[in-house]
């Protein structure tokens, strides 16, 4: 049985594909099999894989634990959007989370020009830049000219500093996206020496990995929020799911119920304590 990847792609329907993916998220065996069989009794030729995702992620969510939420996780990075915004502040927690300060959204002047820069973070042994490409379609991929444009800004930054500390000089470039990198960017990366950071790769330390490391989920990963509710958070600031116990207020002035607020607030909590 063929099915209809997010870039248009067809591919033949791999039930260890799904059984992986299920399995990381936390589901219990019992669950797996039971999701994968109704998947399967339900699949047409050509299918979408966001639809093959929405059936299981329905599943899912009868399930009292947080595994419909990590599930949904890439899902949730991609609903930080529609603008950028929200997505290089998360960035930012991430890379706050691993030991660097961070700055967002800053302007440096360079040796020929004038940038404006999504992330710069500095730390005492390191310190780098960061160009994020954010997207709302999963099948759009960023592509060799954003590597080579993005390394031109590096080049005419390095003798530029991001901090007054010592340390921060401008050492190294990232490239980050929520989707995925062609194979020409990632050669041309692996030549000049940029650091491209994607949902799955590197695949030993990639932008999946750091978050279930350190356990920064945004909360659009929350199901207990509607869309809008999501938004008005991301409006109001807050990014992580880790923030809500000290902003229980915002969730009243959204309009939240008591009940729907400790929902909320029990969710976020066993998110952010997962290690």
């Amino acid at each position: 049985m063929l099915i209809t990847k997010a870039d248009g792609s067809k591919e033949e329907f791999k039930a260890r594909k799904l059984v992986a993916s299920l399995k990381k998220a936390g589901a219990r065996p019992s669950e797996i099999a039971s999701i994968v069989k109704e998947i399967e009794a339900s699949l047409l030729e050509g299918m979408k894989t966001q639809n093959i995702y929405q059936k299981a992620f329905s599943l899912l969510r009868n399930s009292n634990d947080p595994t419909a939420a990590k599930y949904s996780l890439r899902r949730a990075v991609f609903n930080l959007g529609p603008t950028g915004f929200p997505f290089e502040d998360f960035l930012g927690k991430i890379f706050e989370a691993e030991g660097y300060k961070t700055k967002r959204r800053l302007i440096l002047q360079g040796k020929c020009a004038v940038h404006e820069l999504d992330l710069a973070a500095y730390s005492p042994g390191h310190s780098f830049v960061a160009e994020a490409k954010f997207h709302m379609n999963p099948g759009i991929k960023s592509d060799l000219q954003v590597a080579m444009y993005s390394y031109a800004r590096y080049l005419d930054l390095q003798s530029t500093r991001i901090c007054t500390n010592d340390t921060c000089g401008i050492i190294s470039l990232y490239v980050i996206t929520n989707t995925k990198f062609t194979k020409a960017a990632i050669d041309y990366a692996a030549c000049t020496g940029i650091k491209l950071l994607s949902w799955d790769y590197p695949s030993h330390d990639s932008l999946h990995s750091k978050i279930e490391k350190y356990s920064i989920y945004p909360i659009t990963v929350l199901t207990h929020l509607t869309t809008t509710q999501r938004r008005q958070l991301l409006e109001l600031g807050i990014i992580l799911c880790s923030e809500l116990e000290k902003n229980q207020q915002l969730l009243q002035n959204i309009g939240l119920s008591s009940q729907k607020i400790d929902a909320v607030l029990h969710e976020a909590s066993l998110l952010s304590g997962l290690k």
